[in-house]
């Protein structure tokens, strides 16, 4: 069976407003559901019934695509995407690794806090944001009142893992295992960093009364978390019932409840790998400087860098000028760029 999370190809092209709607209009849901490769029964049936919940998820893995993308800018593998590929992703998501539990993870969460955002936002049918937690309660500043209008993270749970994890319910092998695992992982993300937001009421804003609501934190926390999730991911087996894990290392006391779980390892990314998905890192931008990931020495593996002049304009001398600019001058600087080398094919290869 060949996995993939939920046909993202499929929700990037609908994820634009006027067009989607037209296809609709001129369609009908039940035609443009049925045609959206790679969906299982029950999505095609969710599909059909909330439409503009599928628009919804398209929006929201454009964002949470761009995620990866910051969370893995210094790595060899840079969360790449393909062109016309229902994975998106390509074969790198064919591989159980640490990559495909942080893609499987972060695209749960994605579908939850887009779902969770649109709810609250008022522009789905289905559901609102959540206005039944009422009462006093208080912190160290004093009492407050619930009122407001919280964050619908529930409802946006709730249908992520319907939506989501249809796939991987029809199924019962390691990989099916791994994805609800990571799934679930990404979806306890978002409401882990859910925040107390409150308003004052009084004379001057003085603060005597405080109304507060519960709302989601920016998208970037949840990013940073399961990235320090992926750094920290556990390799695991099937157990001998098919139930559940067992982790791979003897050693290892804990739980993986709130762990990120991989199967396979992964393949080092140095060079252009078709069959495993791999880009490799020739031409990447590399820190001459550094010694972490980004640096040329890692980046590159060993096959060294070139080195190119650029000129770069920046903006300096800025000043405020009253009311209310700032005005800067546009500085010309001369910069070095390393970029790593290609891989060089072996002598013997040329030998006729």
């Amino acid at each position: 069976m060949i996995y993939y999370p939920y046909c993202l190809y499929a929700f990037l092209c609908i994820g634009t407003t006027q067009p989607y709607t037209l296809y609709i209009g001129a369609l009908g849901t039940r035609v443009i559901c049925d045609n959206i490769p790679g969906l299982v029964n029950d999505q095609r049936q969710l599909c059909q019934r909330h439409p503009d919940l599928m628009q919804v998820i398209g929006n929201g893995a454009k964002e949470w695509i761009t995620e990866c993308q910051h969370q893995f800018r210094h790595h060899r593998w840079n969360c790449s995407t393909m062109d016309r590929d229902h994975t998106v992703f390509g074969k790198v998501m064919l591989r159980s690794s640490r990559e495909a539990a942080f893609v499987y993870a972060m695209s749960s969460a994605g579908v939850v806090h887009a779902i969770t955002t649109a709810c609250s936002l008022g522009e789905l049918k289905i559901c609102t944001c959540y206005n039944h937690k009422r009462g006093q309660d208080s912190d160290d500043r004093g009492t407050y009142d619930w009122g407001g209008c919280s964050d619908n993270i529930n409802y946006g749970i709730k249908f992520a893992k319907a939506f989501v994890d249809a796939r991987e319910s029809m199924v019962k092998d390691a990989r099916a295992l791994m994805n609800l695992h990571n799934n679930r992982c990404g979806r306890m993300a978002v409401k882990q960093f859910m925040k107390r937001e409150c308003k004052c009421h009084g004379v001057s804003g003085s603060c005597s009364l405080r109304t507060c609501w519960m709302a989601m934190s920016d998208f970037r926390q949840t990013g940073d978390y399961l990235y320090k999730k992926y750094n920290s991911a556990i390799e695991v087996t099937m157990n001998q019932d098919g139930t559940g894990f067992r982790v791979a290392e003897r050693n290892f006391q804990g739980s993986t409840k709130k762990k990120l779980v991989y199967i396979e390892s992964s393949p080092d990314y140095c060079l252009m790998d078709r069959a495993a998905g791999s880009l490799g890192t020739a031409g990447r931008v590399c820190n001459k400087s550094s010694r972490g990931t980004d640096g040329c020495e890692v980046m590159c593996c060993g096959r060294g860098y070139d080195t190119m002049r650029v000129k770069r304009v920046t903006k300096c001398e800025c000043k405020f000028k009253w009311c209310c600019a700032v005005e800067c001058k546009d500085c010309e600087e001369v910069v070095d760029v390393y970029t790593c080398k290609p891989h060089k094919r072996p002598d013997w290869l040329d030998v006729t």
